[in-house]
């Protein structure tokens, strides 16, 4: 990986977003949680969420992850809240093909992940990126 490619790939905006990271306190009384990593870098994001209604209404998450795992929790962290595992499963879908250079970025309120458009020639980073996603559909399952 050249200079370039470093620099492109962890931009400012990457680092000021895994600097961000939202909802990191822990829930009281969480109605599910769940944790997952990636096997090719070992990132781990655990969650833990309150649902009514179908809807988070509560959503904590605690972030072991590289610069990228980071960022796309704290994109995903800030969108969150009022969102149904529909919701999710749309975006992590859209996420994993734009990932892949199958589509488009996810749109809103999920459009920032634009940023992350970079790292689709990075697919060793890809389990990391999907990880708040993932870890967010596997707690709706446990309700």
């Amino acid at each position: 990986m050249s200079d370039g490619d470093l620099f492109r790939l962890y931009s400012q905006r990457i680092l000021a977003l895994a600097a961000d990271i939202p909802h990191s306190a822990p829930l009281p009384a969480p109605d599910a949680t769940a944790k997952k990593r990636a096997p090719l870098c070992g990132s781990t994001v655990e969650v833990a969420l309150t649902v009514e209604n179908g809807r988070i209404t509560g959503y904590s998450q605690t972030v072991r992850a590289c610069a990228l795992g980071q960022a796309s929790a704290a994109i995903f962290g800030h969108n969150i809240i009022g969102r149904s595992r529909e919701e999710v499963q749309a975006l992590r879908d859209a996420l994993a093909r734009m990932l892949a250079g199958q589509g488009p970025v996810p749109t809103a309120p999920f459009a920032e992940y634009e940023i992350l458009q970079a790292a689709q020639d990075y697919p060793n980073r890809h389990g990391s990126i999907l990880l708040a996603p993932d870890a967010t559909l596997l707690a709706f399952d446990q309700i």
